[in-house]
C-alpha cells in the first residue's frame, strides 16, 4: 500500500515508528506537510496536490496533525476522503475531539463519567460556577490547550476568581472542573486502537505538579486497566468516532472519569512505557481495513 502521514515534523518519534513499521510491513510510506498541500476542488475529481505531483495514488493517511493547524489539516484529511482514501482519524472526528467542550458534552450524553464540569460566557459571577463544581480547588481549562498548557488550579476562590477574570480580560473561552483529590496528581492513558484498547499508562506528575503531561516532566508506568476502565476508553473511542485514539481518564473514588479524548495521540510514552508496539498495530489496523 501507499500510506501518507500527515505531519510537520519527520523527525517526532510517533511520526518515525509510523514510517520505521509500515516500511517494515513492506509498505511505501510517505510523510507529507498538510500546510503544504494545495486542495483542489474540481467537479467530480478532488484532487490534492503536493510540491511537484497529484496525491492521486495513495491508499491510506495517518493525520498527526498538531493543534495549531487543526483547521487546514483537517481540510486536507477531508479531501482525501472526497478521493476514497482510507483515514485512521476521520476529519469531523478530529475536529469533534479538538472542541474540549463539543466533545464533553457528546460523551457526557452518552453516559460517560467524568468530573463535574462547567462552561460559562465570560461568567463575573465566579462563586455560583464554583459551587456548581463542589467548591475549590477547582481545575480551570483553556478549551484550546493541549499539553497541559493553559490549565490553572485554583485552591481558592480568590485564586480562581483572579484566573478567570485573567482569562475573560484575554476573552479566552475556558472550562471550570472539578478538582480530584483523590487522583493524587495523576492520570491513566488508553491508546485504543480499532476499538481495542491496546496499551496504557499510568502517568504520574512530577512532585508538586498536579499535571501528569509527560511533557511536562511526568512519568509514565505500565498499568493492566479494570473492566470500568476498559469499559469507557473504548465506549469514549465509539462515541467520538475515532478508530485511534488515546482516552485520558483519572481514578476516582465515583470510578473512572474520562478527561479528554486524544484524535493524534503521542507514542513515544506509551510505547515506552508498556514495551508494546503499538505503532504496528495501528499499520495492521490500516492492512484489516483495507481488505
Amino acid at each position: 500500500m501507499n500510506i501518507v502521514i500527515l505531519s510537520r515534523n519527520p523527525e517526532l518519534y510517533s511520526t518515525r515508528r509510523l514510517v520505521e513499521e509500515g516500511e517494515n510491513r513492506g509498505h511505501s510510506v510517505e510523510i507529507i506537510d498538510p500546510l503544504k498541500c494545495d486542495i483542489i476542488i474540481e467537479k467530480e475529481k478532488p484532487t490534492i496536490y503536493y510540491k511537484d505531483r497529484y496525491l492521486d495514488y495513495v491508499d491510506a493517511v495517518i493525520p498527526r496533525i498538531g493543534a495549531s493547524i487543526t483547521f487546514y489539516g483537517c481540510a486536507v484529511v477531508r479531501q482525501f476522503e472526497e478521493m476514497g482514501v482510507f483515514t485512521i482519524a476521520p476529519s469531523d472526528a478530529i475536529t469533534r475531539s479538538r472542541d474540549k467542550l463539543r466533545s464533553l458534552q457528546r460523551l457526557s450524553k452518552a453516559g460517560i463519567g467524568m468530573p463535574k464540569t462547567v462552561f460559562t460566557n465570560y461568567s463575573r459571577d465566579v462563586e455560583e460556577v464554583i459551587e456548581y463544581v463542589g467548591g475549590t480547588p477547582v481545575i480551570i481549562k483553556l478549551l484550546e490547550g493541549t499539553q497541559g498548557l493553559g490549565v490553572v488550579l485554583a485552591e481558592t476562590k480568590n485564586a480562581a476568581e483572579s484566573v478567570l477574570e485573567a482569562f475573560n480580560g484575554l476573552q479566552a473561552r475556558v472550562i471550570v472542573q472539578e478538582f480530584i483529590k483523590e487522583a493524587k496528581g495523576a492520570d491513566l492513558r488508553a491508546l485504543v486502537v480499532d476499538g481495542q484498547v491496546v496499551g496504557a499508562m499510568k502517568r504520574q506528575g512530577k512532585e508538586g505538579e498536579f499535571r501528569s503531561n509527560l511533557h511536562r516532566g511526568g512519568s509514565a508506568n505500565i498499568i493492566k486497566l479494570d473492566h470500568d476502565e476498559l469499559k469507557l476508553a473504548m465506549k469514549a473511542a465509539k462515541v467520538l468516532k475515532l478508530p485511534v485514539c488515546g482516552v485520558d481518564m483519572l481514578q476516582s473514588s465515583r470510578g473512572p472519569l474520562l478527561l479528554e479524548v486524544n484524535s493524534t495521540p503521542g507514542l513515544e510514552g506509551i510505547e515506552n512505557a508498556t514495551q508494546k508496539n503499538i505503532a504496528r498495530a495501528i499499520i495492521t489496523f490500516i492492512e484489516r481495513s483495507k481488505n
